[in-house]
């Protein structure tokens, strides 16, 4: 496949956390939060360079992350302590910086089961940029936000509500609504520009976060570009039970431990023995997705109990029926942009559920909303050869497609 150059550029810098001899921020303030990376342009793109992905005339911009906590809450109405990390960018030129102000971009994470590979722990731990803050940031200029979810970070002793949509939604916009309050308090001036984003659960979380703003009508968003989401998640769970192999047996177990939790149902009437027992040991952040798959079967039926699977197809009021249809996100009409970025060779969020979501958003009403196909898009611009990929090699192009688009909105709208 031909997607290398700018691709393989951003692809490197995703990974290379942690390389050289990179100290935490020392004597560092920050009124409601802490400081966990502080490094110059001239450094980033040192670290671009060493790492054989960046050229002299790349444009690099300073990276500096904060932790900040915050509260939200839980599928239960519970308020839950938890944890985010702003990437604001070093060395931006005097006009944006002190005049015309940062656009935000909320960028919702994707599926994870380690607290390590969480945004917060990940720069605690390396000291380093890492993950597509550094195209959004370091490459982009926009200020990143990531919220480390209900169940990572300063909560990890709560289950995830993996693919709940409120939970999720609640963590990301009160997260949004902290960030502002601590730019403002740390004199980061913003433009009041918003741009949501996600991958895989992300881009679910991205599209619940757009709901629950627009409902609301407290913030305004720009443009939202969700990414492989599985916004339908009524008939991604239809075709997920129907098929007799799991192909990520991690997740789909995730989604039964943190639907039965949230809706108060027995585990074990969902997920089978001998593995109902160990799925709070298994999903307790200590794990990553394989050495959790290592300990699951793909059998469908083996993982999820027979009776389980039947009455959701046969019973229109079987509390996981109504709990997944509570749970889709595509069926409502935006009125601000939305684009769907997906990729075509999708193996795990089929393509699919994006033009299902167009198609039922567009039937409803909605006027500004488009399906992005990642290959086609980046074969326009001479990147690759339009040869699909799958969900896994997806991610990074994605970003890249993503991060372009608000980059032209925000040109065309505040001028840099």
């Amino acid at each position: 496949m031909k997607y290398m150059l700018r691709v393989g550029m951003v692809a490197s810098a995703l990974l290379f956390a942690g390389c050289g001899d990179l100290e935490k921020p020392q004597n560092e303030q920050a009124k409601g939060g802490e400081v966990l990376v502080d490094l110059d342009a001239g450094s980033v793109k040192v670290l671009l360079l060493k790492a054989g992905v960046a050229k002299a005339d790349t444009t690099v911009y300073g990276y500096k992350a904060y932790k900040i906590p915050y509260e939200t809450t839980d599928e239960e109405g519970n308020t839950v302590k938890v944890s985010g990390l702003m990437v604001v960018p070093q060395g931006m030129p005097d006009v944006v910086s002190n005049q015309i102000g940062y656009s935000l971009v909320s960028d919702d994470h994707g599926t994870i089961f380690k607290n390590a590979e969480t945004s917060t722990e990940v720069a605690k731990a390396t000291y380093a940029p890492s993950g597509s803050s550094v195209i959004l940031t370091s490459l982009a200029g926009f200020i990143t936000l990531q919220p480390d979810y209900i169940g990572f970070g300063d909560s990890n002793d709560h289950y995830h509500p993996f693919v709940l949509k409120k939970s999720l939604a609640n963590a990301t916009v009160d997260f949004i609504k902290t960030a502002r309050v601590f730019a403002s308090e740390n004199d980061i001036k913003l433009n009041g520009q918003l741009f949501l984003t996600g991958y895989s659960e992300g881009g679910y979380a991205a599209m619940a976060t757009l709901q629950k703003i627009e409902a609301e009508g407290e913030l305004q968003v720009t443009m939202s570009a969700p990414m492989a989401g599985p916004y339908a998640f009524e008939a991604m769970a239809m075709g997920v039970l129907s098929q007799p192999k799991l192909s990520v047996p991690s997740f789909m177990a995730n989604i039964g431990f943190a639907y039965a939790n949230a809706y108060s149902e027995d585990i074990s009437s969902v997920i089978n023995e001998p593995y109902a027992s160990s799925l709070e040991e298994l999903f307790n952040g200590d794990k990553d997705r394989f050495a959790i798959d290592a300990e699951l079967t793909r059998d469908t039926r083996g993982v999820f109990v027979g009776e389980f699977i039947n009455s959701f197809f046969t019973n229109p009021n079987h509390w996981f029926k109504k709990a997944a249809q509570e749970n889709n996100v595509h069926n409502w009409v935006p009125q601000s942009a939305v684009r769907l970025v997906h990729c075509e060779g999708d193996d795990v969020i089929p393509y699919a559920i994006s033009q299902l979501t167009e198609a039922t958003m567009k039937a409803m009403g909605a006027t500004n909303i488009a399906l992005v196909p990642v290959e086609k898009a980046l074969a326009a611009q001479g990147i690759g050869d339009g040869t699909f990929v799958g969900h896994g090699e997806c991610g990074l192009l994605a970003y890249q497609v993503a991060t372009g688009m608000f980059a032209q909105t925000r040109k065309a709208t505040v001028g840099y």
